[in-house]
């Protein structure tokens, strides 16, 4: 798992959202599914050479959200848990 910290880029400002893990590390231009339900589309990727992973996240996601018209949003009402997770993986 890869720990990342996610920054939202909102016009000329930048806000740290929080620290998430992901199974495979996105790239720029990839659409994300946030822990608030909304879909943001990744701008850059930026990873730290030598920073030790146990401490903490190694990479930063600057991200924006999506178009309000953009595919990704008609996914609203995915259950994460239901709709994705294999009841036999625990």
């Amino acid at each position: 798992m890869f720990k990342a910290m996610v920054v939202l880029h909102d016009g000329d400002d930048y806000i740290r959202m929080n620290k998430v893990y992901f199974e495979t590390m996105p790239v720029a231009g990839q659409y994300m599914i946030h822990s608030d339900g909304l879909a943001y589309v990744v701008e850059e990727v930026t990873t730290f050479a030598g920073y030790v992973s146990s401490k903490g996240a190694t990479t930063i996601l600057v991200v924006h959200q999506a178009p309000k018209d953009a595919a990704v949003n008609q996914l609203y009402g995915i259950d994460i848990e239901r709709d994705l997770d294999d009841p036999e993986a625990d």
